[in-house]
């Protein structure tokens, strides 16, 4: 009888008065190691209070914090195949591609969004880390390429935010294929004499760094990302020496002349306003014709 009071019960009642807690109630800074409460750092746009650390964004609620009124079109980026290569690890990449699908609610790692910064058109495309690092594939390829496109139809600046470990091997040889395509739609973009802007995140690596993240008109990095082709770790290993504190770091590469500006997620939204209206020469916000009302009511719909 001892047993079943002292112990059977109590854990039955603990069972039943469990109350579920959400996983992501509070967040651990990488820097301190001081514990912030999830909401605090989501309204101080992902920044961890106390110590400034820029926490990664999602494509969803960076686009938020970019344009007016939080609301914008969608660009549809047209469909390419899933898993040409039928490849295979530990998992199939369909399976992969499935959960990260899940995970984001987004199709692949770029999100496209057309719409006012500041009442100035702009087309703006988001890399998500969490989808699959932000590696580059086909799908994310033709995102780059459809942005710009868009941006050269429209007549409006395109800025990037790029989040990215690299091109995606799964899709090997078809994925490496995005870096020149990418490349030629910058330059159509720059024959249009349009602004292109690159905000460089943490990461933004491999591939992506080798092609467009780094053929901007204006290059901004958020502090403290880790920006190069290979990590640290992999130069150290081939060249056998030590490497400068804060190598590849966007203070770093400020100060080496690889960036332009190193900007305050706080301050990033006024920083890209104020660049786009210098190089569209708009003057005012008068001088931008209102955006069709059908295509603003969709997007906010």
């Amino acid at each position: 009888m001892n047993w079943i009071s002292n112990v059977v019960r109590p854990k039955i009642r603990s069972f039943l008065n469990r109350r579920e807690t959400p996983e992501n109630l509070w967040i651990k800074c990488p820097e301190t190691g001081q514990l912030v409460f999830f909401k605090d750092v989501e309204a101080n746009q992902f920044v961890i209070p106390g110590s400034n650390y820029h926490m990664r964004m999602s494509a969803t609620a960076r686009l938020k914090s970019m344009f007016d009124g939080e609301t914008w079109l969608d660009i549809g980026v047209p469909e390419v195949s899933i898993d040409p290569l039928k490849f295979r690890d530990q998992r199939k990449y369909a399976d992969r591609l499935k959960d990260a699908r899940t995970k984001t609610g987004m199709n692949d790692a770029i999100k496209l969004g057309f719409g006012r910064l500041d009442t100035i058109p702009v087309v703006i495309g988001v890399q998500d880390f969490d989808f699959m690092g932000g590696s580059l594939g086909m799908a994310a390829g033709e995102a780059v390429v459809k942005g710009l496109e868009t941006a050269v139809e429209r007549g409006t600046p395109f800025i990037l935010f790029a989040a990215s470990g690299g091109a995606r091997m799964q899709e090997g040889i078809l994925s490496l294929m995005q870096m020149p395509r990418t490349t030629v739609a910058v330059e159509m973009l720059r024959e249009a004499k349009k602004p292109y802007i690159v905000v460089l995140t943490n990461p933004t690596t491999g591939g992506v760094t080798a092609s467009y993240a780094m053929l901007g008109d204006v290059h901004i990095a958020e502090p403290g990302a880790l920006i190069g082709f290979a990590g640290p770790r992999v130069i150290e290993q081939t060249i056998r020496e030590k490497l400068p504190a804060g190598f590849q770091r966007a203070e770093y590469l400020k100060e080496h002349g690889m960036v332009d500006m190193v900007v305050h997620r706080h301050e990033m939204r006024a920083t890209l306003a104020r660049i786009c209206r210098l190089l569209t020469k708009a003057s005012s916000p008068a001088t931008h014709p209102a955006l069709p009302a059908a295509e603003m009511a969709a997007a906010s719909a």
